[in-house]
C-alpha cells in the first residue's frame, strides 16, 4: 500500500517559491516595500500543489492519500482519496477502482469510478467502467463505456454515508406509522359514536313503547270507573 502524505519539493534557487517560503517563516520585508504574504507585481499567486506520479513511475497496489493527486504514470489496483481530488493526466494510464471527492480524466482509465462530488471526462479522456457520482460531465471527443448512477442515496451508500439515507427511511416509516395510528384512532372513535347512537335509539324506542302501552291501561281504568258510577 502506498500512502501519499507529502508534496514534492522541487524548488528552484532564487525562485518565487523560495521567496514565499521565506515570507512564511517570518522573514522581514525586502527592500522594495513588499510585505510578507503579498506577491510582487506581475507574479503568479501561489496555488495548492498536488502530488504527482510521473510518466516513468509504475505502481501496483492500494494507493491512499490525504491530498490531491495527479497521475501521469501507470497505476493498477485501487485508489482512495476520500476527501481529495484525482486527475488522470493525458499520459496517465490507470486500471483501478477509484474513490475520490472529484475525478478528472484526461488520459485512460479502466475501472469503476466513485466521485462524492463530480466526475469529469475531458475531450482526450477514455473511461471504461461504471460511474457513481451526483454530477457527471463528458466533453465533446471524450470516450466512455459503462453505466452512470447519479442517485444521491447510492452515492452516500458507496462512501459509507448511510446516516442520511437511514434518517430519510426512518422518517418515512414514522410518518406511515403515525398515519396508521391516526386512522386506527379515527375508526375507533367512529365505532364508539355509532354504538352510542344505536344505544340512544334503542332506549328511545323502549321509552316510546312503554309510554304507548301505558295509555290504554289508563283509559281502560277510567272507563271501568265510569261504569260503576
Amino acid at each position: 500500500m502506498f500512502d501519499i502524505s507529502k508534496r514534492g519539493s522541487g524548488r528552484q534557487e532564487g525562485g518565487v517559491d523560495d521567496e514565499l517560503e521565506q515570507d512564511r517563516l517570518g522573514n522581514p520585508p525586502r527592500a522594495g516595500g513588499a510585505s510578507p504574504g503579498t506577491s510582487a507585481p506581475g507574479s503568479t499567486a501561489r496555488v495548492r500543489e498536488a502530488a504527482i506520479i510521473g510518466p516513468s513511475i509504475h505502481i501496483e497496489g492500494d494507493l491512499r492519500g490525504e491530498e490531491d493527486l495527479v497521475i501521469e504514470g501507470t497505476v493498477s489496483g485501487s485508489i482512495h482519496l476520500r476527501d481529495n481530488g484525482l486527475t488522470v493526466g493525458s499520459n496517465g494510464k490507470v486500471r483501478a477502482e477509484v474513490h475520490a471527492k472529484s475525478i478528472v480524466v484526461d488520459g485512460t482509465l479502466e475501472g469503476d469510478l466513485y466521485g462524492s462530488e463530480r466526475v469529469a471526462i475531458r475531450k482526450s479522456g477514455q473511461v471504461r467502467g461504471n460511474i457513481v457520482s451526483p454530477r457527471v460531465s463528458l466533453e465533446d471527443g471524450g470516450r466512455f463505456k459503462g453505466t452512470i448512477e447519479m442517485d444521491q442515496q447510492v452515492v452516500d451508500k458507496a462512501f459509507g454515508n448511510t446516516g442520511r439515507a437511514a434518517a430519510s427511511g426512518s422518517g418515512g416509516g414514522a410518518a406511515a406509522a403515525g398515519s396508521e395510528a391516526g386512522g386506527g384512532k379515527e375508526k375507533e372513535t367512529a365505532a364508539r359514536e355509532t354504538g352510542s347512537a344505536q344505544a340512544s335509539s334503542g332506549e328511545a324506542a323502549a321509552g316510546s313503547g312503554q309510554s304507548g302501552s301505558g295509555k290504554p291501561a289508563s283509559d281502560s281504568s277510567a272507563s271501568a270507573a265510569g261504569g260503576k258510577r
